[in-house]
């Protein structure tokens, strides 16, 4: 009996990729370095490629949008080259990105430097009223009042001269371990902007030519793979972008919804920190669902330093507001901008959080819509093969 051509091919790609598999599993160890290995060469391109995903969003909405006038004219020549309108809305895309970065530092650097500057003394207060205040509601019971009193702290009597003369005599004798500390921290913060470099300079290459790259990419797959493979994998591809596209635009959306709303709230109740607060809780609303809470906690603690009260009146407020952006905002913009039900938001935070941490929870909404999508429209053609329509 004479086996088909294809039966045959199938056979013989089954048998080499089950002892690629053995000998992989067999040099386990060797291949786990090989891995580590390709990964930290490739780090600087894949940062880079990461990198020009994410300034395509805003770049693509200003070559259609600021740019849309310089398309072609009723002769059908172009007002301006493409390349050109390319490269302009790259370097705007830049200068927006250091504008947002700037205004940010300028809110919260120096509002944050003041809290820490003053925040020695503002503890100093705290502790002392904490005191005076226990001490005022457990004035009947003598033990406890004494116990408290023995508590005080008198500032003024710390050695401050041996403090500093321990810290000369540490650095004195650690003074080669400092060194080497120091040699291999530059070392890394070398390796760092090098990497960084090579990264912006990659992720500047392919914005400026993602459509050469793509057509390239395109002619590999078709020159490679079956038609109907390639097609399929393009059109893969093609629904990830959308999707991961559609969440990075979601998920700064989100975050500037929750920012403005603590500091409209926190300025209404006369809070303090109202700006820097928002500023904060805005910038680690970007970590999906967990991280308002990262916010939550430092603007806490600075309003802790001012009033106790105001500072539960706070955590009060950012649970109900919190309410409101889980239920409401979140799924609705995020959990939309993806295609994605909002318990399967949830499902995915929750599972990318435990698997791979902040990363995970970046990736996994965006990766378990693409699964979902496909998944519905695999179940969608079965029912149609089978002519069933369930309700």
């Amino acid at each position: 009996m004479e086996i088909p051509k294809t039966t045959m091919k199938k056979l013989l790609l089954l048998i080499a990729f089950a002892a690629l598999a053995f000998t992989a599993f067999q040099w386990i160890d060797g291949v786990a370095v090989a891995l580590r290995f390709l990964a930290e060469l490739l780090s600087p391109f894949l940062g880079g490629a990461a990198l020009a995903f994410i300034l395509n969003v805003p770049m693509r909405f200003l070559e259609r949008n600021l740019f849309s006038w310089a398309g072609k004219d009723r002769r059908g020549k172009a007002r301006l080259p493409r390349s050109l309108v390319r490269a302009l809305s790259l370097l705007l895309t830049f200068v927006l990105v250091a504008l947002v970065v700037m205004v940010l530092a300028l809110v919260v650097v120096p509002q944050l430097t003041e809290t820490i500057a003053g925040l020695s003394v503002t503890i100093q207060a705290a502790v002392t009223k904490a005191l005076l205040w226990a001490e005022d509601q457990f004035a009947n019971n003598p033990q406890i009042v004494a116990w408290l009193e023995g508590l005080t702290i008198d500032w003024r009597s710390i050695d401050w001269e041996s403090i500093l003369s321990n810290v000369a005599d540490f650095l004195r004798n650690g003074a080669g371990d400092v060194l080497n500390s120091t040699i291999s921290a530059a070392k890394s913060m070398v390796s760092i902007l090098t990497s960084s470099f090579i990264a912006l300079v990659f992720a500047c290459y392919i914005l400026l030519q993602k459509e050469k790259l793509g057509l390239q990419c395109r002619k590999a797959l078709f020159a490679l793979l079956p038609k109907k493979a390639a097609e399929r994998i393009i059109s893969v591809c093609s629904l990830s972008h959308r999707v991961f596209s559609s969440f990075i635009t979601g998920q700064c959306v989100e975050a500037v919804i929750l920012g403005t709303m603590f500091f409209v709230v926190m300025s209404i109740l006369k809070m303090p920190y109202a700006l820097l607060v928002g500023c904060l809780i805005a910038v680690t609303a970007l970590i999906p669902i967990v991280g308002a809470f990262i916010g939550c906690a430092v603007g806490a603690f600075l309003i802790l330093m001012v009033s106790p009260m105001q500072a539960l009146i706070f955590v009060i407020m950012f649970l109900i507001l919190q309410q409101v952006e889980g239920n409401l905002i979140y799924p609705h913009v995020v959990g939309s901008s993806v295609g994605l039900p909002s318990i399967w938001v949830l499902f995915a935070v929750t599972i990318g959080g435990s698997l791979m941490g902040v990363v995970g929870m970046l990736l996994f909404i965006p990766l378990t819509s693409v699964l979902y999508t496909l998944f519905r429209e695999f179940v969608y053609k079965r029912l149609r093969e089978k002519n069933i329509r369930v309700k």
